[in-house]
């Protein structure tokens, strides 16, 4: 039986103006964010190239990630999803 997809992923979300810098303005699943997130940060060689889990922050990313430099793939999820509304 094949596995129904979480709707709450699914569920289409407004970034707001702080995140739209980073993955545009459209609604879209997290899942997407994520993807366009992770397409943002290797077109601008943002993965730390020591410690492959953590994220150095350029401007955009440091304001979406509250200011902070440096932040871990598991933590920038935590960090994004303040930057997404209902829409």
């Amino acid at each position: 039986m094949a596995r129904k997809p979480n709707a709450a992923f699914m569920k289409k979300m407004k970034p707001d103006d702080v995140l739209s810098k980073v993955v545009g303005t459209n609604a879209m699943p997290r899942t997407e964010v994520v993807k366009k997130l992770w397409a943002y940060i290797k077109k601008n060689h943002l993965q730390d190239k020591v410690n492959r889990r953590n994220i150095n922050a350029d401007d955009n990313l440091k304001a979406v990630f509250g200011g902070k430099k440096t932040v871990n793939m598991f933590e920038m999820t935590k960090l994004v999803n303040k930057h997404l509304h209902d829409t």
